[in-house]
């Protein structure tokens, strides 16, 4: 590619299953890497495999790119939708003399393998229908439909500059005569790539590293057909936390199931950067501190692990630096889910307060709106153990007398502090003796913030129905 080629990315995953962290990773860089080129990022459906395909795979893939605002320039592109091209594009080739009929059936293709297996050398095919000059075929065989092979270079090497791993070289004589139409003649994944990523001007491919062996197949497509050969990235893999790739059998969660559980999807955009790229020591960085730092030669060569307790505290410190009313906005559908009623909600300038009062205390909006709802409902569940402490031995003269104070004080944070100190005074108690059974009884829970700030938000009403409930 010259340099002043267009920076065009993409992504192009098979909608054969849902789309976890590891696979969004590898929409994450190349969308970066183009926002940060002025260039333009492409998404791509490789649906040709039809049995397992579905439209709710595409659905997760479209909704957690939505999601984590990975907007895209083209797209989606659908593979299924472009077989037209495909076959005028191997026509083309089988012109050129660079693809050729094979009519080896697979037991013979098995019985090969098998052979060449017990004589200890690579199961490879062998040529037997690869036309050369003074070289006579075998006859055709009668109703047999044959597969287009491709003819693979025999001498020399096929080499790139990966932008991840370095200097990678294939030398072509291991290399068979790739498959790359079926006797269907419906065409196979590696030419079809080569044929969507020229159509698509791709200027640079960035990919999981289970793409490297497919790339010396792609590179002489790419040649064959007279076109540019993009700049390949091929990234590590995402492990999970027991050290396995990343998978759905291994136990990976659907993108969208993040959004559902309350992280923030600019955290999650933070922690996935981490996971195979570096600034320095940076460890927490805005969308567009990252996209201001990202380039290709940053990538990390080693496997990057997943840790759900990094991926809560990274989300923590996305939480916590968000404006409150900005956060408010975020945690409400979390809230209503929790039972509270919209009315409640709109009625009300709470929630901004409120999550000023308890984000620091929180990792997720779930975990914020679980505060949340207690300062809506009526009725809460306390904390047995903390009941247990605290409200078995509960003085309950102090706790009248409290309540009595509460139910006369003027309604803002310093007359509720002057109330207590002026109750704690007149029955000769200490804070704790107070603070953490009103605690227990009017949020469920003995560890909360400042007694008086807790209370001003929750209102006179609720604390003294509350209390009633000793």
């Amino acid at each position: 590619m010259t340099t002043n080629t267009k920076v065009r990315t993409r992504f192009a995953p098979s909608p054969t299953g849902f789309i976890h962290l590891g696979n969004i990773r590898s929409a994450l860089y190349p969308w970066a890497f183009a926002r940060s080129q002025g260039g333009d990022f492409i998404l791509r459906i490789e649906d040709t495999d039809v049995e397992r395909s579905t439209q709710a795979a595409v659905d997760v893939i479209l909704e957690g790119m939505q999601w984590l605002q990975l907007d895209i320039d083209e797209g989606p592109f659908f593979q299924m939708q472009r077989m037209d091209r495909y076959r005028a594009v191997l026509a083309q080739l089988v012109a050129s003399g660079h693809v050729y009929p094979c009519y080896m059936s697979v037991e013979e293709l098995d019985a090969l393998r098998e052979r060449q297996t017990a004589a200890k050398e690579k199961p490879r095919y062998d040529g037997t229908w690869r036309p050369e000059p003074g070289k006579v075929l075998p006859p055709v065989p009668e109703g047999v439909q044959p597969v287009l092979r491709f003819k693979t270079p025999q001498d020399g090497v096929v080499a790139w500059d990966d932008k991840c791993k370095g200097r990678i070289e294939f030398q072509n004589s291991e290399l068979d005569d790739l498959v790359i139409a079926r006797p269907d003649g419906t065409p196979t994944y590696n030419f079809c790539v080569c044929v969507d990523d020229i159509d698509m001007r791709i200027t640079h491919v960035i990919r999981g590293d289970d793409h490297v062996n497919n790339t010396p197949r792609q590179i002489h497509i790419f040649e064959a057909l007279g076109a540019a050969v993009p700049v390949f990235a091929h990234l590590p893999t995402v492990l999970n936390e027991q050290g396995e790739k990343m998978s759905k059998r291994n136990g990976a969660k659907a993108v969208t199931q993040y959004a559902a559980e309350g992280y923030l999807p600019d955290a999650m955009v933070n922690y996935l950067a981490r996971l195979g790229w570096s600034h320095g020591d940076d460890e927490i960085f805005s969308r567009a501190q990252f996209l201001q730092w990202f380039g290709l030669d940053h990538l990390g060569r080693s496997a990057g692990q997943f840790d759900e307790a990094k991926l809560r505290w990274v989300n923590a410190q996305h939480l916590r630096a968000l404006d409150d009313a900005q956060l408010a906005t975020l945690v409400r559908p979390f809230v209503l889910q929790t039972g509270v009623g919209a009315g409640q909600l709109d009625h009300d300038d709470r929630l901004p307060r409120i999550c000023a009062l308890f984000k620091d205390r929180c990792d997720t909006l779930v975990d914020l709106a679980g505060w949340a709802r207690l300062f809506y409902v009526d009725a809460i569940e306390r904390n047995d153990e903390d009941a247990a402490k605290h409200l078995t031995q509960a003085p309950a003269a102090l706790l009248e007398a409290f309540a009595a104070a509460i139910a006369a004080v003027q309604w803002d944070r310093e007359s509720i502090a002057a109330a207590i100190k002026q109750v704690l005074k007149e029955q000769g108690a200490k804070m704790p003796q107070l603070a953490m059974p009103v605690r227990v009884l009017t949020l469920g829970t003995a560890h909360t913030p400042s007694v008086d700030a807790v209370l001003e938000l929750l209102g006179r009403e609720k604390i003294l129905a509350r209390l009633k409930s000793l």
